[in-house]
């Protein structure tokens, strides 16, 4: 693995990481669903989990590539300030102007009466899963097998839960088994696409890494925030959701100090 290209190592994380939303998704193919309960707890470590990665494995790294660039004390915290309200506000602005629907609060966007429903839902989770390949891509991008592995491995974890918490979604709305279990696999597909890219753009110009990294961690705490924390609380389950958030944090930084 050492011998591959940064950018092979981004592109081959994030599809690992992302072919995790398939296996997590398994259980619906045998009727083995867990309960509203359960799946909050998944999705609240699911939110620890990209929360810690965004500060530990993007966030601090921004600041640490920034200060080696400039003697200014202020510019590095400006720069990754910057970055991560950009990064934060593509995702909105996606989340604004594509046509989509949320799980929990229906559809959102312009109207595009002309889409069929499970294309609203795949553009939804697009939107979601698209920056968490980004950031694997920076990782291995900014600094190979060390930068990028703790990210894989934390990210590909919360996938899991996310994978099951899709398609329970989707059989809820009538799809059969076999095909809420193929859409939810599919949109793993879409974290080496963003692999590839942030990767890419990262060895390419390593100016913009602090930038890059920074962007990445914006965009996933906007997902956080606007999708996995309000649905984990819609139904009752807050406080198995904190539990999960904290076990997953935890866990994220433990991996990112051991694998790093």
């Amino acid at each position: 693995m050492e011998s591959l290209s940064p950018v092979m190592l981004g592109f081959l994380g994030a599809l690992a990481a992302g072919s995790l939303t398939a296996i997590g998704a398994i259980p619906v193919l045998f009727g083995r669903i867990p309960s509203r309960a359960t799946r909050d707890l998944s999705l609240g470590f699911a939110a620890g989990v990209m929360l810690a990665a965004s500060f530990f494995s993007l966030i601090i790294p921004a600041l640490d590539a920034a200060e080696l660039r400039y003697t200014s004390s202020a510019a590095p915290a400006a720069i990754v300030v910057v970055a991560i309200l950009l990064g934060m506000g593509a995702v909105a602005f996606m989340n604004e102007k594509l046509p989509h629907e949320h799980f929990s609060t229906g559809r959102e966007g312009p109207e595009a009466a002309s889409l069929r429903r499970v294309w609203l839902f795949i553009i939804a989770i697009t939107i979601h899963n698209f920056p968490e390949g980004l950031a694997v891509g920076v990782g291995f991008g900014a600094d190979g097998m060390s930068g990028g592995l703790p990210l894989a491995v934390g990210i590909g974890l919360q996938n899991a839960p996310e994978g099951l918490a899709v398609a329970v979604s989707l059989l809820g709305e009538g799809y059969s088994k076999g095909r809420a279990w193929g859409i939810a696999a599919l949109t793993g597909l879409v974290e080496p696409i963003g692999g590839l890219l942030g990767a890419g753009i990262i060895t390419i110009s390593q100016p913009i890494l602090p930038w890059g990294l920074a962007f990445a961690a914006g965009a996933m705490l906007y997902v956080i925030s606007h999708e996995i924390i309000p649905e984990t609380h819609r139904n009752g389950h807050q406080n198995k959701a904190t539990l999960g958030l904290s076990v997953g944090l935890a866990l994220m930084l433990f991996l990112d100090v051991w694998l790093g």
